[in-house]
């Protein structure tokens, strides 16, 4: 018999399991499911735990699930591997068998990737608990993206306890790099982000005398332009920062101005000293803005995600484990990024390691970024996704 190196047991099993697992990732994605509404999904997962031996508890943060692997000597060491599972208020444009029968919610952020990679990951683990020291810990999470976040909600719950792992890993999706391929960042890594939502009231009327209104539509413009210029030129040069405005509702009409507008955006920076100064001085500053053409202004933030930090010790072992895993081609060097994730709420609590799996195909089409209707991936990024995520706990519990 050949006796195979644990790296090439758990690859030859990542190959053994990508058809299994492509089904998994392919039922996740026709039934995707809001945030903490994740209910056929949790019970998906729970079942498909079940079935390989693995126990677990259901219900924390409503719809999420922890799953523990034992191997040998189980108490020595706890590795945690996240996964989170909802989707998002998006029609799927794609034409595919496994297409979303939830008409108006899509899989279009990979969560199913996510959940099924975690699931296939899981499969390994127990095909070689012997074979390893220590204990995997597997949170399968619900609303990664609505406020508070499924891992706030999830640690209040007391998910890093009993046991308490000593790393977290989690993985994302990234349509811009090839299938195949990974990519890490060592320290901060992705931004904080707050939503901001203004009302701005003046007093309306016929648009031929604004001489006898008090102009929001005005007033807002002032605002929008002002708040530009304070976070240009008071954010310190090599912090990152990033104010954007979606969302203008002015309902007046051609020749009405109306007496309120409302205004919705996200701050997000990656210092936390700067987010809080920030936060008072854009309040001040829409406040006087209105209060000195006329009007009233009710800004409020809504405070979100913190940023998300890569430990640099974990990190850096990450990256040789994960280069000797696939090959130093097909490892790379991640620039930050000012998306959001609540898996930063587990790094703010412990050392944790968030990386990029690329799911590109250009030949196939496969390119089409996250948070559209068109998104998909090339399959075969699943066995990455999988197997990397096994490799990465056992080489870390082996230290």
């Amino acid at each position: 018999m050949i006796d195979l190196s644990l790296k090439e047991k758990i690859q030859s099993l990542s190959q053994s399991f990508l058809a299994d697992v492509i089904e998994s990732r392919r039922h996740i994605h026709a039934h995707p499911e809001l945030a903490f509404e994740e209910v056929e999904t949790a019970a998906y997962v729970s079942s498909q735990l079940e079935a390989l031996g693995i126990p677990h508890v259901n219900g924390i943060a409503k719809t999420g699930i922890v799953g523990l692997i034992k191997g040998k000597h189980p108490d020595k060491k706890v590795i945690a591997l996240r996964a989170d599972m909802d989707a998002l208020p998006i029609r799927e444009e794609n034409d595919v068998a496994y297409r979303s029968k939830n008409i108006g919610v899509m899989h279009a952020c990979g969560h199913d990737v996510h959940t099924a990679s975690l699931l296939g990951a899981a499969r390994i683990l127990q095909a070689i608990r012997e074979e390893f020291e220590g204990t995997v810990k597997l949170i399968f999470q619900p609303s990664e993206e609505k406020i508070p976040g499924g891992a706030s909600v999830m640690i209040e719950e007391k998910v890093l306890e009993d046991p308490a792992p000593v790393a977290i890993y989690g993985q994302h999706v990234l349509p811009h790099i090839d299938a195949g391929k990974v990519g890490f960042r060592s320290g901060k890594y992705m931004a904080s982000a707050d939503e901001i939502y203004v009302t701005i009231t003046g007093k309306g009327g016929h648009a031929a005398m604004p001489q006898e209104n008090i102009d929001p539509v005005l007033i807002a413009s002032h605002m929008i332009i002002a708040l530009q210029q304070m976070v240009s030129r008071q954010a310190h040069p090599v912090t990152p920062t990033v104010l954007s405005f979606g969302k203008f509702i002015a309902n007046g009409a051609t020749n009405v101005i109306p007496d309120k507008v409302e205004l919705e955006g996200t701050f997000r920076t990656l210092d936390e000293d700067w987010r809080a100064k920030a936060h008072q001085n854009m309040k001040k500053m829409a406040e006087q803005i209105a209060a000195g053409m006329g009007g009233q202004c009710e800004f409020t933030i809504k405070k979100g995600y913190p940023f998300l930090v890569n430990d640099r010790e974990l990190t850096g072992r990450t990256i040789t484990d994960a280069r000797e895993y696939l090959g130093e081609e097909n490892v790379l060097d991640l620039d930050i990024w000012m998306a959001a994730e609540d898996f930063a709420f587990y790094t703010q609590q412990m050392p944790g390691c968030f990386y990029r799996l690329g799911v590109r195909n250009e030949a196939a089409g496969i390119t089409s970024p996250v948070h559209t209707s068109t998104f998909n991936i090339d399959e075969s990024a699943l066995e990455t996704g999988m197997g990397l995520m096994a490799w990465l706990a056992v080489q870390e519990l082996s230290r």
